[in-house]
């Protein structure tokens, strides 16, 4: 049965509206409508804890015989890996023949004797349907937590769309044919800041521990942090839980760069994409919610009751899959291009209610942290990436230092 969220400060929900205002606010998504492809995703009982995960989306074009090493950073450790491998944006079935993972030494080089071969219901490989999820069968022996893992994948066949994650801040390697059971760099050598086919890495840990759920956008994802040091503000927070000894020790990064809440664009729009790349992910018990800045410097962009009718919305699909959900104020970014007084105006309204409507069931004040004293529309100038909207990794590391740990766990 799904685990029953605790409010916090906040009324019993009321019934919440069941059409969300788009773009200007005066278009609606149709009851009942389903995205292509379906964002749903089928999670085995009884499997452990989300300990990474990136969100999917469709990256190119796919092709036959290539090899994919790809470099994870895990948040909680546990026994019995699992991967996730995704063909949901894929027009034609995709064949993974041969999936390794072990522990990175540097490079695309991996620690000796730690690259261990994983199967699908006992078999070596897999072939996922377009539109598919598949879970890897558990690999026995433990996973440390903070640890850079190699997930190697080889793909004989595969065609049409390619799914996986443009934005990575991280180095991956791919090649020619299959190498993904060897240990060395030396078939290596074709380095890539994407991930592909995987998006979620899931351990067993100790029975109480969850995880949570990071929504949001190019802030999220890590923009403007420095690549390859694990600097993104979902980053920082795993190595607060990890220290804290808190319940909640996973983290999953569902941060998609230029996504809205409301409209798809760049990847599905939260609302089109929670249950894929949030619900359904193992453990899960908080999704953190952090988005609305692209909705709102759109042309034309959202109105605060469009915005705040998608976050109600969102509220409700989580809270009825029994899980807590915080809210975070959107950023300042007076100085971006797209800056103006009347999408400021929409971000205050929108912060508002973030703040003050109880229907969070828990807060964390990103504006507050980032904003400068001197012009509270503009981000802190030691916390500004260089574009007035992305922090850097100062700012990324005081975003994190801001989630009050106890929030992320509203369970009873």
């Amino acid at each position: 049965m799904p685990r029953t969220a605790r409010p916090r400060g906040r009324a019993a929900l009321a019934a919440l509206s069941c059409c969300v205002a788009l773009g200007c606010g005066t278009g609606t998504v149709p009851e009942g409508e389903q995205p292509s492809p379906s964002p749903s995703a089928p999670t085995p009982a009884g499997h452990g804890v989300v300990t990474w995960a990136s969100s999917a989306g469709r990256v190119g074009e796919a092709a036959d015989g290539r090899g994919y090493r790809l470099m994870v950073h895990t948040s909680v450790g546990g026994s019995g890996l699992r991967v996730r491998l995704s063909n949901a944006f894929g027009d034609q079935p995709v064949t993974f023949g041969n999936v390794h993972a072990g522990l990175r030494r540097e490079g695309a080089a991996l620690v000796p004797g730690s690259n261990r071969r994983l199967s699908f219901d006992g078999a070596r490989s897999v072939t996922v349907p377009a539109g598919g999820i598949v879970y890897s069968d558990p690999l026995p022996g433990h996973v440390p937590a903070g640890r850079t893992l190699a997930v190697s994948l080889y793909v004989p066949r595969a065609g049409g769309a390619l799914t996986g994650h443009w934005l990575a801040m991280q180095t991956s390697y791919t090649t020619e044919g299959d190498h993904a059971a060897e240990e060395g760099a030396a078939h290596w050598k074709q380095r890539t800041g994407s991930w592909f086919y995987l998006d979620a890495v899931i351990v067993k840990p100790r029975k109480e521990t969850g995880a949570v759920a990071a929504v949001g956008d190019s802030i999220t994802d890590g923009w403007q942090s420095t690549t390859d040091r694990n600097r993104r503000w979902p980053d920082y927070l795993a190595r607060r839980l990890a220290a804290s000894g808190t319940t909640v020790q996973g983290v999953a990064n569902a941060g998609i760069a230029g996504n809205k809440v409301l409209l798809d664009g760049p990847g599905q729009s939260a609302l089109h994409r929670l249950q894929r790349d949030a619900l359904s992910l193992p453990g899960v018990r908080t999704v953190f919610l952090f988005q609305g800045v692209n909705d709102i410097k759109a042309e034309p962009g959202a109105t605060g009751a469009g915005l705040i009718a998608g976050y109600r919305r969102l509220i409700d699909r989580a809270h009825a899959a029994g899980k807590c959900v915080v809210g975070a104020t959107i950023a300042p970014y007076k100085g971006w291009q797209e800056w103006d007084p009347a999408g400021e105006a929409v971000r205050q309204q929108v912060n508002a209610f973030i703040r003050d409507s109880g229907e969070f069931d828990g807060v964390t004040d990103f504006d507050r942290v980032l904003r400068s004293p001197d012009d509270p529309e503009r981000i802190l100038p030691a916390f500004d990436g260089g574009d007035h909207l992305h922090p850097n990794d100062k700012g990324m590391r005081a975003m994190a230092g801001a989630v009050d740990l106890e929030s992320l766990d509203c369970g009873p």
